[in-house]
């Protein structure tokens, strides 16, 4: 087992490796690109991500100046951008790269970037250089988006949530009302779902709400939006419709689809719905009530039987 020693001269060593052999070690281990300039702005280290994410190789790009190993520009107006290493140099400060900034690398490709600065100093507290620690701004670009998307979509599904139904019932509810219009909202629910749970297995009830969600999509329209909010419950919006016969098309088709038993892992299952409807804006103006009165709708079907639909009635 290595361990630390501090030697007579006050160098830090790790066994049979300095601190400096452990430094390089470490920083060869980060996926992030680093980079170090001396205070002419000579590159005088680099570490292997930053060989990879700039096509340079240390023996090419040692002693030559940063910018051409480390040549970025704005993506948005194409200028050349100055060094961040002589930045934070010039001013004494950490500096980050602008929004967009772009690196072409060693071939000539370009590389969208995030990077930041910052100037090294001496044990007197003098500039002795700078440091640049980038990386590939695509791939956090991409996680990112991944985050969105599952932070706005169902896991099971890959249908909107709740939260992202709720925006666009809300934005819905806003075009509707400039440009005159009514809008519907479906409550469905599953009749018996738990029985198909409860003597199958989940895993038949998974591949049953996933097969529901695809025939349910297949019967509005792409400007429609079909929300799970969990269990065997699903939304419609059908947004900018011009009279209640249009949600009563869409809920009698939705019958019809459903009519007829569907195999699932070997299993014939028969599903049946219960549908709720609510219209703006006769039976709300805003989104939480027309998600209520849709709830209570499809409520009043279960009540009455099942395997049908109800527009929501307020009580007088």
């Amino acid at each position: 087992m290595a361990r630390t020693i501090l030697s007579t001269d006050g160098a830090i060593t790790f066994g049979d490796f300095s601190f400096e052999d452990m430094a390089k070690i470490t920083l060869d281990a980060i996926g992030d690109g680093v980079l170090v300039v001396d205070p002419k702005g000579d590159l005088i280290y680099l570490n292997r991500g930053a060989e990879k994410l700039t096509g340079w190789s240390r023996e090419e790009a040692l002693g030559r100046p940063v910018e051409q190993i480390f040549f970025i520009f704005d993506g948005v107006t194409r200028e050349r951008a100055k060094s961040p290493a002589q930045r934070a140099i010039n001013e004494g400060r950490t500096v980050e790269l602008a929004l967009g900034s772009v690196l072409v690398r060693r071939d000539g490709s370009d590389m969208a970037i995030e990077d930041s600065a910052s100037p090294i100093r001496n044990r007197f507290g003098e500039i002795a250089g700078a440091v640049i620690v980038f990386h590939d701004a695509r791939q956090s670009g991409a996680a990112m988006e991944k985050m969105n998307h599952l932070a706005q979509h169902d896991f099971l599904t890959g249908l909107p949530n709740r939260m992202l139904l709720t925006e666009r019932l809300t934005q819905a509810i806003g075009m509707a009302d400039r440009h005159r219009k009514q809008l519907a909202l479906l409550f469905l629910d599953l009749d018996y779902f738990k029985q198909i749970n409860d003597s199958y297995g989940h895993g038949v009830g998974d591949h049953l709400l996933q097969e529901v969600a695809l025939e349910v999509e297949a019967c509005v329209r792409g400007t429609d939006t079909v929300s799970r909010h969990g269990g065997d419950e699903f939304v419609i919006l059908l947004s900018e419709i011009k009279e209640r016969q249009d949600a009563i098309h869409v809920a009698e088709k939705l019958l019809a689809q459903f009519a007829m038993p569907r195999i699932i892992d070997g299993h014939e299952l028969q599903v049946n719905l219960s549908i709720g409807i609510s219209v703006y804006p006769e039976n709300g103006t805003d989104a939480q009530t027309l998600m209520h009165n849709a709830d209570t709708a499809m409520y009043t079907t279960k009540g009455n039987g099942r395997n049908s639909y109800q527009f929501f009635k307020p009580v007088h």
